[in-house]
């Protein structure tokens, strides 16, 4: 019998690691398709069937950084001679780098790019900052109506953005706030909020209050108690939840969409505009949304330690 029970033990271990393999290739399939696109020859990212097999090459890239229009005429052989490699690989698809003098126009996906950390990064931290201080408060103290304030905190994360966006925009516009880097990261600092709180509470109740009544007898004060004792303990949530809200500032599109226009896009909206000549370049929109993927899987991976503690403690638990 004991025999038995090993064998299907064994055959059931062997049936979970090969589901969590399928999983996995399934997951990883659409990042797989989207790296290798931005890595491949434009004819080839239509090709019927799809290529797997090709030559990679960096032009998706050259042409997602630089200002380009479609040549009237044949480039003169000395200039292209003449040209660096990577202006080489543009005229060979029938395009010309738009210049100032000598100087390269960049297009202006690092702009976008740039909006897209700063937004992020703000509202990480203003929402994650606010978030501990609020769950702390709730944790620690008795507060009359404790269970309506957190219900209504939750509930503005009932209603997905798009619902909201027309309305936040003609306020926005109102008071100036639209197409700004401060209007986005107030939206995503209030959108954040309540997943910062609900998640960070859950961890201000797994600490025991003793730390802290040791530390006031000791004669801290209440704020001292909270950043020598608290806070410490509270790194792990802390780093869960701040990996949760970057993914949600990083990715959202509606608002950026919506609320900004040049001066504050971000990236999620500029990507898809990148267009060739009359037809969607989805080589270069395949080097962009790779090159945007790489900060927050770099933000994630360098914090996955602190990422299943976050998902089973927290808001999940009472």
């Amino acid at each position: 019998m004991a025999a038995v029970r090993t064998s299907s033990e064994v055959a059931l271990n062997r049936a979970a690691i090969a589901a969590v393999l399928i999983a996995t290739l399934i997951f990883l399939a659409p990042i797989y398709w989207i790296a290798s696109t931005a890595f491949k020859p434009k004819e080839l990212a239509v090709s019927v069937p799809p290529t797997v097999l090709f030559e990679p090459e960096v032009t998706p890239f050259v042409r997602l950084f630089t200002k380009r229009v479609q040549m009237q005429k044949t480039v003169d052989p000395q200039a292209y001679e003449a040209a660096p490699w990577w202006e080489k690989k543009i005229y060979d698809g029938g395009e010309r780098v738009l210049k100032v003098g000598k100087d390269v126009q960049l297009s202006q996906y690092p702009d976008r790019f740039m909006n897209s950390l700063i937004v992020a990064i703000v509202s990480t931290v203003l929402a994650v900052g606010m978030g501990t201080f609020t769950a702390y408060g709730f944790s620690r103290f008795r507060i009359a109506g404790e269970a309506d304030l957190l219900f209504f905190i939750l509930s503005t994360r009932m209603l997905p953005p798009v619902v909201v966006a027309i309305p936040m925009f003609l306020m926005y516009r109102m008071v100036g706030l639209n197409d700004s880097h401060i209007g986005l990261i107030i939206l995503y600092v209030a959108f954040n909020l309540s997943f910062s709180v609900w998640l960070m509470k859950g961890f201000m109740d797994e600490i025991p209050k003793e730390y802290e009544e040791a530390a006031l007898v000791d004669g801290y004060t209440r704020m001292q108690a909270f950043f020598k004792i608290v806070l410490p303990e509270a790194a792990t949530g802390i780093a869960a939840t701040a990996v949760f809200c970057f993914i949600t500032a990083w990715n959202e599109y509606a608002f950026a969409l919506i609320m900004t226009n040049r001066r504050a896009q971000t990236a999620p909206p500029f990507i898809p505009s990148q267009i060739g000549s009359g037809l969607p370049d989805w080589t270069t929109i395949a080097a962009g949304t790779f090159l945007f993927l790489l900060p927050v899987a770099i933000f994630t991976f360098l914090l996955r330690n602190h990422l299943l503690r976050g998902v089973t403690f927290g808001a999940i638990r009472k």
